[in-house]
């Protein structure tokens, strides 16, 4: 309740990153608890990223910026234990990716447009060893993620990029990612491709289109793969693509 009280006093105040809290927010008699209570209230609101300490001249509690790949840490340890589906993941990868790739048509800078055909480069040439197989197939995903990097829209690029990570922690999604497939890094390649085109031509519709139906295939392969797995007898060994 006292880190709550806090937090609403920062939001109220206006404060920003870096912005200290004043000294009489710190004292025990204004949120009218113990100091040894204060400490442990300090202490969450310093877990959850929204405050730092420095010592010595010049210290105090100063609000910190909370970055998005330390919330999505946190939220994927949320899932943790009761992992949703890869259907879960799809129902929303489906809506939002393409309103992603909607988002960015035509507003690349010719840097983050590179940074985008460099995620691509990555796995360009066949793979020469599984674990080169699985490097690409994890940068197929680094391009999703670049994609959430130059979207405007906040929460959507956040939400994105939580549902990437999602698929990178789930064990039935790291298993079928170590499958040997080369037809599927054709396929990612084919639609990524398209996509930079219409990207920099700045064709909003045709970016949904290509996007969605990228997503429609890979939740289809996905889905077939999770369901080959859960069929295949124990001790079995993997199928070559």
């Amino acid at each position: 309740m006292v880190a709550q009280q806090i937090r609403e006093m920062i939001v109220e105040a206006g404060l920003q990153p870096g912005d200290r809290l004043p000294n009489e927010w710190l004292a025990p008699e204004t949120v009218k608890v113990s100091r040894g209570t204060l400490r442990e209230a300090l202490k969450v609101l310093e877990f959850q990223g929204l405050i730092t300490s420095r010592s010595g001249p010049g210290g105090g509690v100063f609000v910190a910026r909370v970055e998005p790949a330390e919330a999505i840490r946190l939220l994927d340890n949320l899932f943790l234990f009761d992992q949703p589906s890869i259907a879960d993941i799809y129902t929303l990868r489906k809506q939002l990716e393409p309103e992603l790739a909607a988002a960015v048509a035509g507003n690349l800078t010719e840097s983050a447009f590179r940074s985008l055909q460099g995620c691509i480069r990555l796995y360009e040439d066949e793979p020469t060893t599984a674990e080169e197989e699985y490097a690409q197939r994890l940068a197929e995903l680094d391009f999703h993620e670049e994609l959430t990097r130059h979207c405007s829209n906040p929460i959507l690029a956040f939400t994105c990029s939580f549902l990437l990570s999602l698929l990178r922690d789930m064990t039935v999604c790291r298993s079928i990612y170590k499958e040997p497939n080369p037809a599927l890094r054709e396929t990612g390649l084919h639609y990524q491709v398209r996509l930079l085109r219409a990207i920099k031509a700045g064709d909003v519709e045709l970016c949904r289109m290509i996007m969605r139906g990228h997503m429609i295939e890979a939740e289809k392969y996905m889905l077939e793969r999770a369901a080959m797995r859960r069929r295949r007898p124990s001790g079995e060994p993997e199928e070559q693509t």
